[in-house]
Formats: C-alpha cells, sequence, structure tokens
C-alpha cells in the first residue's frame, strides 16, 4: 500500500510543518461544514432550478450570481453532463506513490478523469498549488488503476460556483514529485513557514512555537 495519502501530499506542498503535527496527532476528522459545501458538488441541476434549496444551500456568492456561473459552465464546460452525472463518487484509488479518495470520477471527452471538491475560495485564475498537487496525485492513482494516461483533472469549488481544468503536465508533476519527496522527509518539525497567513487558520498554531528539527530535517 503507498505510503501517502492525497491529503498529506497537498498539505506536504501548503507547509510540511503542519503535516509533521497531522501526523503526530493523527488528525483526519473532516468537519461538518466542509462536508455540507461539498454535497453541492452533486447538486448543480437543483440549484439551477430550485429556489429553496439555493437559499438554503452554504454558498458564498449572491443567488443570481451563483446560478449565472453554473449556467455559464453548463455552457462551455464539455465535461458539465458527466460532472453533473458521475460515473463513480467517492471512489477510494490506490496508485504507485500515494492513495486516497477522488470525490468523483468523470468519463469526460478526453476519458476518465478524477474530480476533487474543494469547500475553500478558488484563486482568481487556475488552482492553488497544494490542491494541484492533491489533484495530480488523484489523476495518478486513477492511470495506475486503469493502466492508461490520466492527462486531466478537475476542482470543483461549489461553494462559489466554480470548477476548473487543469491538465497534468510536466510543470505540474513536478510539483507533485516534490511534495512526495518533502512528505517522505519529515521525521520531525520542520522549519516554519514564513507565510503568517498560512499560520492564522491553522489548528496546530498553538503548538508551532516547537523549534526543535530533527538532524535529517535540517539536512534537507
Amino acid at each position: 500500500m503507498p505510503t501517502h495519502t492525497f491529503r498529506e501530499l497537498e498539505t506536504a506542498a501548503y507547509c510540511p510543518r503542519k503535516l509533521y503535527y497531522r501526523r503526530r496527532d493523527r488528525a483526519s476528522e473532516i468537519p461538518d461544514e466542509i462536508e455540507s459545501v461539498r454535497r453541492l458538488a452533486r447538486e448543480y441541476e437543483r440549484l439551477l432550478t430550485d429556489d429553496a434549496a439555493l437559499l438554503a444551500a452554504p454558498i458564498e456568492v449572491a443567488p443570481d450570481e451563483y446560478r449565472d456561473r453554473l449556467r455559464g459552465l453548463r455552457e462551455r464546460l464539455a465535461d458539465w453532463d458527466a460532472l453533473v452525472a458521475p460515473t463513480a463518487t467517492d471512489a477510494y484509488l490506490e496508485g504507485k506513490d500515494a492513495r486516497g479518495i477522488a470525490h468523483k470520477i468523470v468519463a469526460g471527452q478526453d476519458g476518465p478523469a478524477p474530480s476533487l471538491v474543494f469547500a475553500g475560495r478558488p484563486p482568481e485564475e487556475g488552482v492553488w498549488e497544494p490542491q494541484t498537487v492533491r489533484l495530480v496525485a488523484a489523476a495518478k492513482a486513477l492511470s495506475w488503476e486503469r493502466e492508461r494516461d490520466i492527462d486531466i483533472a478537475y476542482a470543483e469549488y461549489p461553494a462559489y460556483g466554480v470548477i476548473r481544468r487543469i491538465e497534468v503536465n510536466t510543470r505540474r508533476a513536478g510539483m507533485y514529485r516534490r511534495a512526495v519527496r518533502t512528505a517522505e522527509s519529515i521525521d520531525g518539525p520542520p522549519g516554519r513557514v514564513r507565510n503568517d497567513a498560512k499560520c492564522k487558520p491553522c489548528e496546530f498554531s498553538d503548538d508551532c512555537g516547537v523549534k526543535t528539527r530533527s538532524l535529517r530535517s535540517m539536512l534537507r
């Protein structure tokens, strides 16, 4: 069985120190509010027509704007129907280097592809780098299982009515490999990140004053 989960690799790309604390505390529980947002990714068509469902949904933009965004996706996204009606949901994938859950497996025009659903805000363009690592991990695991190249993955941000399609290209594969190496190298608290914006929402911020680093971590 692969050592790393998709989530661990995403965390390694975001903050190696956070991954250390998650491993130490065996933190794996997903908050209910995240699950409620993820469920929206299975209700796009309903949210386009059911006013009560839309008003009760945990969305982060105005209802009219949200519907405009979904209509735009339906018109321009070639794999819209496949995303609305995936061939599998919450599918466990096990690849050569990583394992985890793909929230959807879609039968797209370019072949099967994983789609991961994120509860947070999307960037102005593309996908956040740590999420890119998680998407590549899912695509590579699906590729390993299907014994075929999987070059496409989807990132869904259902609270914002945004879906992004990414190609698993050389640059993104490089991000993934760096995250794998980082995850493998952690045997003590790595150095603290210099981006305080990452620290403020972190559930381990109170513990992050630890200064100790293993010799292996310092020699990375």
